[in-house]
């Protein structure tokens, strides 16, 4: 049986979906319509995970009650985070927007199952992490998907992470990985918004050491 075959056209529209993976923090109102939400997170579930375990965990927060209390956790993370910070790094950072919370229609929480069943312990038991690297690559195929229909993701990783997995109800032994945002973004750019607020600049070549 032959596989696919990818043409120099499609290659082209690839790196363009790179290039225009943004962590977005400004969204729109306007809901999701749940069969498209339905084929993200069926896609999310074609990563590839060690010993083909997938033990990724989603959890839907839809629930004012839920939404209202992660806001207050990023809130006091984030109060904490600023107080850390002096001068002129710290008039930097409190002008930064860090969340979507207060507008994106969808957010999930992604968490890591350490030590499922399925994949039978398959290269874990050298580098049990694996689990988690597992979930971090669910969450990065959900969102070039997400890109690919016009959606942008935030990732809010200003929270703690035994408070929202307190705060959610999951079993305890879950490792919280990421609270996402999802939603149609209020404006479209290819650069980073940190980049875009004189925050930090994105490097130009990745380093490769030969041994």
């Amino acid at each position: 049986m032959n596989g696919p075959v990818f043409d120099p056209a499609f290659r082209v529209q690839l790196a363009t979906l790179f290039g225009w993976r943004r962590d977005v923090r400004h969204f729109q109102t306007r809901p999701i319509p749940e069969p498209v939400l339905e084929r993200l997170l069926a896609i999310a579930r074609l990563a590839p995970s060690v010993g083909l375990s997938e033990p990724w965990r989603l959890v839907r927060v839809r629930s004012d009650t839920g939404r209202a209390q992660v806001r207050q956790e990023f809130v006091r993370c984030n109060e904490a985070a600023l107080s850390a910070r002096d001068g002129s790094d710290a008039g930097r950072y409190a002008a930064l927007k860090l969340a979507g919370l207060d507008r994106a229609p969808c957010q999930l929480a992604v968490f890591a199952e350490p030590d499922p069943a399925q994949g039978r312990g398959l290269g874990r038991r050298t580098m049990p992490e694996t689990t988690d690297y597992s979930a971090v690559l669910a969450l990065h195929t959900l969102w070039l998907a997400a890109r690919a229909e016009g959606i942008g993701l935030g990732w809010v990783s200003i929270l703690d992470p035994e408070r929202i997995t307190a705060l959610l109800d999951v079993p305890p032994a879950w490792h919280f990985i990421a609270y996402v945002c999802l939603g149609w973004p209020d404006g479209e750019h290819d650069t980073p918004e940190l980049e875009r607020a004189g925050w930090e600049r994105r490097g130009v070549a990745v380093e490769i050491l030969e041994r």
